[in-house]
């Protein structure tokens, strides 16, 4: 299968290209850097808020991964449109299909109410605006998947096992955050990549 990873440099990024790679999938990666990107895989100079050649790479893909860090220009709410006008406007006309690297803000609570209203203030603008994206997107028809983290992703070990969830926000089994190493949520992402058992969804992955 022939993946095109945006933001393949990027702490999650890197770890779904090493996943998608030892899978025997042909990989593009793109960053500000190419020269971060694995080196067995394609890199491509790319910086989102001006896509130049992004259509032509995402219509030569069987599915796009979007693993851009909405933090590099220090206005999240900015990067995350960004990220999600390129979606809209660049990738989705191709027609090819979307996995989008979410976050656990834009699960629901229990009672329906969105995570990202009680997050931390600190990480709270970043969290509303990737729900705002993912609201805005879900609608249009795209063939759109969105996999959010646990509430805590960080490097670790790679265990091959992990749980899927639904909207409603995972937790851990005393009732804290839940947690995922990246290398785990890279997993959760190839098998989704390789089987579409949710596609078209939104969902949380965890250990």
């Amino acid at each position: 299968m022939q993946i095109l990873i945006l933001g393949a440099s990027g702490m999650i990024g890197s770890r779904i290209t090493a996943e998608a790679l030892s899978r025997g999938h042909k990989v593009t990666g793109t960053a500000r850097n190419p020269g971060n990107i694995d080196e067995k895989a394609n890199g491509v100079a790319l910086d989102i808020s001006r896509p130049d050649g992004l259509a032509g790479l995402a219509a030569a893909a069987d599915v796009v991964v979007i693993a851009i860090s909405p933090r590099s220009t220090g206005d999240v709410s900015a990067d995350i449109g960004q990220i999600a006008d390129a979606i809209e406007q660049v990738i989705a006309p191709t027609g090819t299909r979307l996995i989008h690297v979410g976050g656990a803000g834009s699960m629901n609570l229990p009672d329906g109410s969105p995570v990202a209203d009680v997050v931390p203030e600190i990480y709270r603008a970043e969290a509303q605006a990737m729900r705002k994206a993912y609201e805005r997107l879900a609608p249009k028809g795209f063939d759109y998947t969105f996999i959010a983290p646990a509430s805590i992703i960080a490097p670790g070990a790679r265990t091959g096992s992990y749980r899927a969830g639904g909207r409603q926000v995972l937790t851990a089994t005393d009732g804290g955050p839940s947690t995922i190493s990246a290398e785990d949520y890279a997993i959760a992402v190839l098998d989704e990549i390789e089987t579409g058992q949710r596609r078209g969804q939104i969902f949380q992955v965890a250990n």
